[in-house]
């Protein structure tokens, strides 16, 4: 058994700053006050202790106070992303079996019709009946699920374990280190591994956040020019406008701040070299929803050394290359205590390791120091912007639209986002590319939307007729 991590943080270091937002702060009591009170409230209104609820909403200090009274409560929290539409949202409801949704005043419009919802204000506003906090949380209680999307397009619910996340927050310090005036900016969503793992850093580590629940590139560099905050994570896309922004202004990073942790993607060399010029110490790090976050992380030091490299694992993890060619490239697999116990919902009976082996289904190599490479995130997956994008999911919208027989979508290289999709597409009846354009906008999240679609008579195809997606990008 462990602490319950609110109630513990606040007992240690009540009086230091734990949140950051705009003109305001909180201090670890004041939040562990707060949530408190939010999770008297939450019973009030039948949300009960161990029960599975779903949380939707920018991040603000109010989805952190939700947040913090549901693992107050122990519930199991699915965090859903606001960005998804509702055909969308109502299959991972679903699917998850989440019982009521928390959400935000101003996303409460997004949600499908027929969901059991309270927002923030209504639970704000609420009377309070007294309930039984745990002081201890079991290492095994699942404490969030996040989907991330199946290479079947049907997004997988990944279980997220006290065990998991103190597996990540804790390998994570060994390999960054830990002083008390260190802060992290936060401005990646909450719902997104990279930004729950923040707050559960703060939690364990007690150090600041800085929480913006919009990129405001002006003031977050800022801060790194005034060393208010000494970490940060960050995606391709994002540390580029960082880097803009800095050179405009002829600025570096203050000697405070120390590293910024890039996920998301492989990031270009040219960052990399634009960030040293600017005094910027930029890692690299690998690590995915089934990991609680960072599994392997490049060292500053190492950063030009071995450009490219996603560096070693963190000190509890494990990594190796199944079936390695006769380059040793194969796919990456990782053990490790951060690596989740399952799944939920369509997916409950898969099992997420092969002899204790998570099989990412990532391409890659392990140099002669040990440097882990990625060269290919599960074939065909898009990154866009530090969003996952499956092709198979944008297919299957469009083989839904009665004038397509056939669909494949692949990634396209793009200087701003990195990737974009880009669909082809067989068709049985007329229809203009605007007309399933406009189809594909009901039906997916903006970022998922093919930037363009292309006619074409056949799809490349092997002889098991699977599509050969990479044939797609060549064309």
């Amino acid at each position: 058994m462990y602490p319950n991590w609110i109630l513990q943080r606040a007992y240690l270091t009540p009086t230091r700053q734990a949140l950051v937002f705009h003109e305001q702060s909180w201090t670890f009591e004041q939040l562990k006050e707060q949530s408190l009170q939010r999770a008297h409230q939450l019973t009030t209104l039948g949300v009960q202790q161990g029960s599975r609820v779903a949380i939707m909403g920018p991040s603000t200090p109010y989805f952190v106070m939700m947040l913090y009274a549901c693992m107050h409560l122990q519930c199991e929290i699915v965090l859903l992303n606001r960005r998804l539409t509702k055909e969308e949202l109502a299959y991972q409801l679903a699917d998850s079996e989440a019982v009521m949704v928390l959400v935000a005043d101003e996303d409460q419009e997004k949600l499908p019709p027929h969901v059991q919802q309270y927002t923030f204000s209504t639970i704000a506003n609420s009377a309070e009946m007294a309930v039984d906090i745990a002081q201890e949380w079991s290492i095994q209680h699942t404490i969030s699920i996040m989907y991330t999307s199946g290479t079947t397009g049907f997004p997988k619910g990944v279980r997220q374990t006290v065990g998991n996340h103190q597996a990540s927050a804790t390998a994570s310090v060994l390999n960054i280190g830990l002083q008390t005036e260190d802060a992290w900016l936060c401005a990646v969503p909450l719902f997104h591994i990279s930004g729950l793992s923040i707050i559960v850093r703060s939690l364990l580590y007690g150090n600041a956040i800085y929480l913006y629940d919009q990129f405001d590139v002006e003031t977050i560099t800022q801060h790194i020019i005034d060393g208010d905050v000494t970490h940060m994570s960050v995606v391709a896309v994002t540390l580029e406008r960082i880097l803009h922004t800095l050179e405009q202004q002829n600025a570096q990073a203050s000697p405070r701040f120390k590293v910024m942790l890039a996920g998301g993607g492989p990031v270009p060399v040219d960052y990399l070299q634009r960030a040293y010029q600017r005094k910027l110490a930029v890692v690299q790090t690998y690590g995915m929803t089934e990991t609680a976050s960072q599994t392997a992380t490049l060292t500053s030091e190492d950063g030009l050394r071995k450009i490219g490299s996603a560096g070693k694992p963190l000190f509890f993890n494990q990594l190796r290359i199944n079936e390695p060619n006769g380059h040793g490239e194969g796919e990456i697999c990782i053990r490790g205590p951060h690596v989740t116990p399952g799944y939920i919902g369509r997916y409950a009976d898969k099992s997420t390791t092969v002899n204790g082996w998570l099989h990412t289904g990532d391409i890659g190599y392990i140099d002669a120091e040990g440097y882990l490479f990625v060269l290919d995130r599960r074939a065909d997956l898009i990154i866009s912007g530090g969003e996952n994008i499956y092709p198979a999911e944008i297919e299957n919208v469009l083989l839904t639209h009665p004038a397509v027989q056939e669909a494949g979508v692949c990634g396209q290289e793009d200087e701003r986002w990195g990737q974009v999709p880009i669909a082809f597409v067989v068709l049985k009846e007329t229809i203009t590319t605007e007309q399933l354009q406009v189809f594909c906008q009901q039906k997916l999240a903006r970022y998922k939307v093919p930037k363009e679609i292309i006619m074409v008579d056949e799809l490349p195809r092997n002889g098991a007729n699977k599509l050969l997606r990479r044939q797609l990008k060549k064309e």
